[in-house]
């Protein structure tokens, strides 16, 4: 057992270091925008930044499905499966990404209707979303890479693609709005850049960690074969309706925040942050148990499936204490950090507390989907988490009159325990459909 905790800690650590990058596209958004004149620049960058998370995490199935797939060929060693899967979901990349730029502007004008917000906000989050739409094909692109990554085990690999993303964004970043003062648009374009920056460093990735594969692809009709489209198009479907269930919950939350008024928005953006680093950083252990379980699914062994789940859980549980405990420490530094916005800093404070809990309640999601991704159990992951949101929805409804914004914050840290319970719940049935006939 041993062993297994120290494989799930070596690609873990990278994969955290790797995923604790992604945020930091919204974070140096968050922070430059909270230096700029008044709450509007912030609450619109803020806005955006739910749009494009909305956006891109809609489609997150395309990393999902890729790291649960090829994790499952990795460890039937069966590399022409590999190629299948890492074309397929490239092909579907960027056939979404084209779609959503020729339909941008009703997308985005729909999007920031149902969120919210005052007139200032609302064209502040025009302009930063009008800008960075058009990186969407290389954002979805860069999901298969990092799928392909994942299910791969090349957690170094995944970690030198989101440095170098974080990279450019944070050099573009500060020519524009530091030394060019381009404000809210320069925001937007280093965020641009560093999207389609990183699928040229993806690429060249892929070249060399699989120099046999990723040039020399399948013949074309082994990729659009019919049959292994239906598996795809149903494990994605589930995995999209999944994922629409836990936008929505975001989208409520941040719409509720903004009914509330700027300062109430702009307080809850921040605080958002501190939960998407913990977030990310919890989601290294959910995406080397995506890695590891996919592998023994595939080579039909139980005992290294038992052994990864209760060793990744441990230490996921152990990680998510520390990050609870470092928001008790030291989160009023941090939110410091964000802005120094008086009226925002004030009531992100109010609210601290909440940030605080939600490492130590989120957690267990987040191993949950880790689990049944790898196993690609896309049904159980769909319909736990549409459960988890109608609940969420009513408890945001029911306490947010009693409580206000508090009680819109019990009802996310009810959302995120209802979430890994429902799916603990159905651990037995990978057990079942996957290792019984060899489990005696």
């Amino acid at each position: 057992m041993a062993n297994w905790y120290r494989r799930v800690f070596l690609l873990a650590v990278p994969l955290i270091l790797s995923n604790l990058t992604q945020p930091l596209l919204s974070t140096v958004d968050t922070v430059l925008s909270g230096h700029l004149p008044g709450a509007a620049a912030l609450g619109g960058v803020a806005m955006g930044g739910i749009f494009f998370n909305g956006i891109f995490w809609t489609f997150g199935f395309l990393r999902m499905a890729t790291t649960g797939l090829v994790a499952q060929s990795h460890g039937a060693r069966d590399e022409e499966s590999l190629r299948l899967h890492f074309w397929r979901g490239m092909i579907s990349a960027v056939a979404i990404g084209a779609a959503i730029v020729l339909l941008r502007e009703p997308l985005i004008a729909a999007s920031l209707s149902l969120l919210g917000a005052s007139p200032d906000v609302r064209q502040n989050a025009l302009v930063y979303c009008g800008i960075r739409i058009w990186s969407a094909p290389a954002a979805l692109a860069n999901y298969v890479v990092l799928g392909f990554l994942l299910g791969r085990q090349h957690a170094r690999m995944a970690l030198a693609l989101q440095a170098a993303v974080n990279v450019v964004n944070v050099a573009v970043a500060l020519t524009l709005v530091v030394g060019l003062h381009w404000g809210v648009a320069g925001i937007a374009s280093a965020t641009f850049s560093a999207d389609w920056a990183g699928l040229l460093v993806g690429l060249v990735l892929i070249r060399i960690v699989w120099p046999s594969g990723a040039h020399r692809p399948s013949t074309w009709s082994a990729i659009v074969d019919g049959p292994s489209w239906r598996h795809l198009f149903a494990l994605n479907r589930d995995l999209l309706l999944r994922t629409i269930s836990l936008v929505a919950a975001y989208g409520w939350f941040t719409r509720t925040g903004a009914r509330a008024g700027d300062a109430t928005l702009a307080a809850n953006a921040v605080l958002l942050n501190l939960h998407w680093i913990a977030t990310y950083a919890l989601d290294g252990f959910a995406n080397a148990t995506e890695a590891l379980v996919g592998e023994a699914v595939g080579a039909r062994r139980a005992g290294d499936y038992r052994a990864v789940l209760k060793a990744s859980t441990v230490s996921a549980g152990a990680v998510a204490t520390a990050l609870s405990l470092l928001f008790v420490f030291a989160g009023s530094t941090l939110v410091g950090i964000f802005t120094n916005q008086a009226p925002v800093r004030t009531m992100a404070l109010r609210y601290l507390p909440w940030a605080m809990a939600l490492p130590l309640v989120s957690v267990w999601g987040y191993q949950m989907d880790g689990v049944f991704i790898g196993a690609t159990r896309a049904r159980e992951l769909r319909d736990s988490m549409m459960i988890a949101f109608l609940g969420y929805l009513a408890l945001a409804i029911v306490l947010g009159r009693i409580m206000g914004n508090n009680g819109l914050w019990c009802a996310f840290c009810c959302f995120m325990i209802l979430r890994g319970s429902l799916l603990a719940a159905r651990l037995p049935q990978i057990e079942r459909a996957n290792f019984a006939p060899a489990a005696v």
